[in-house]
């Protein structure tokens, strides 16, 4: 049997730990590959790990083929929302993903839109969404059970991060969070972090995070605080002229005390 490994769909998957691999190579040992491999055509595009240990042992496997796809977009983005939906899959990968899907689709809907007329209308044209399903980071956000915060943190990420970092980050060495924060560092100072280990990794990241705390400007409190600070301060003077009169009406009741009793 012919099957073709894609790198770029293979990179969907997050490589299996050497504790998750050696589990699921003694599975197969034990049970042999009881799911069927999805194909594409000859494309594998799912079962990677199950097949690369099948091949390794000469384990016997089925196949399956899926033949909904028009392009190896569709495929990409089947691959996806499996992903998407195993509880498996850390933050970090959901996050990417989802990016990746949302980066796909719109690109495929901006393709479509400059296609004559006709070519949209033709029987035989890809059916592509109107617009893409994430319009803002929040839907995106949504779509991968993360945080909006954690979506920006990570687009940060796979734009100034070197990819020892991405590792760091991909392996839970460091979080999404600390991981954004150490990507502003130049490309040297993270691959000397990440050398050093989790220590090392949380220190810069603190040290980003006291640098940023310290150049931000002190804020100005809003003009309605403002406006309430002076009511506040007139209130108080208002009172302190108010006690003042009537200290002055006490001494004179005093003197006058004072000048019956002589």
């Amino acid at each position: 049997m012919n099957i073709t490994i894609n790198e770029e769909l293979r990179s969907f998957i997050d490589p299996l730990t050497a504790n998750e691999y050696a589990a699921l190579e003694r599975s197969l040992l034990a049970e042999g590959c009881r799911d069927a491999l999805v194909l594409w055509n000859d494309v594998l595009i799912d079962g990677h790990n199950r097949y690369d240990i099948c091949q390794k042992h000469h384990i016997a496997f089925k196949t399956v083929q899926n033949a909904t796809f028009a392009s190896l977009d569709d495929v990409m983005l089947w691959m996806i929302d499996n992903h998407l939906a195993r509880r498996s899959v850390s933050d970090y990968q959901r996050g990417v993903l989802a990016l990746r899907k949302k980066d796909i689709v719109a690109a495929r809907v901006a393709q479509r839109a400059a296609e004559p007329e006709a070519a949209q209308a033709a029987p035989d044209a890809a059916k592509v969404p109107e617009s893409p399903p994430w319009n803002t980071r929040e839907d995106v956000a949504k779509a991968a059970r993360v945080s909006s915060n954690t979506i920006s943190q990570i687009e940060r990420i796979q734009k100034a991060a070197t990819p020892q970092l991405v590792e760091a980050v991909r392996s839970g060495t460091i979080s999404i969070n600390a991981a954004a924060n150490v990507a502003s560092l130049p490309e040297s100072v993270q691959i000397a972090a990440v050398a050093g280990g989790r220590k090392e990794l949380q220190q810069a990241a603190r040290q980003v995070r006291e640098q940023k705390a310290s150049s931000r400007p002190p804020k100005e409190p809003p003009a309605d605080a403002e406006a309430d600070l002076r009511a506040q301060v007139a209130t108080l003077r208002e009172k302190v002229d108010a006690l003042g009169a009537e200290n002055q009406v006490l001494r004179e009741r005093l003197a006058a005390l004072g000048e019956s009793a002589a």
